[in-house]
């Protein structure tokens, strides 16, 4: 995760995302299921001109062979940030992981992790793959900038 004093990766970009989340927060509030959450965030995003793809495919390679079955993110926005959907009472660990293996898998450096689930507010996190990150988990490493 992101501290403060990194620069922080696509600002511009998650504020977008994060203001359509916020918007569906606060027009159907928490207790939706997922599905609900990610149609009506589809509608909002096209109502801010924000550019998404939803559900798309990101492989996984075990020793350079492209496996059947692959991970699935919610939203990739602006060709650059993944955005994954929750519906449940509190982010855990493995849903943060979930994140980090989406960003390692599609080769992205940052991750946006939204629960509609939790009362009374919207969660979010950022979560973006450092070098170190990648480097540690046997991910790809970031070209040089």
């Amino acid at each position: 995760m992101e501290t403060e004093n990194s620069a922080m990766l696509f600002k511009e970009e998650a504020y977008a995302v994060m203001g359509a989340c916020f918007e569906v927060h606060n027009e159907l509030g928490c207790g939706f299921t997922e599905p609900a959450y990610q149609e009506a965030l589809e509608i909002e995003f096209g109502i801010r001109g924000i550019p998404f793809k939803s559900q798309v495919e990101l492989p996984i390679f075990y020793k350079d062979t492209k496996l059947k079955h692959g991970f699935r993110a919610d939203f990739l926005c602006h060709e650059s940030v993944i955005v994954e959907l929750k519906s449940v009472s509190t982010l855990l660990p493995e849903h943060r992981s979930q994140v980090l293996n989406y960003l390692n898998a599609g080769r992205y450096e940052l991750g946006l992790l939204v629960n509609f689930g939790a009362h009374p507010r919207l969660q979010h996190e950022r979560i973006a793959l450092t070098r170190k990150k990648a480097v540690e988990s046997g991910g790809f490493s970031l070209r040089e900038e």
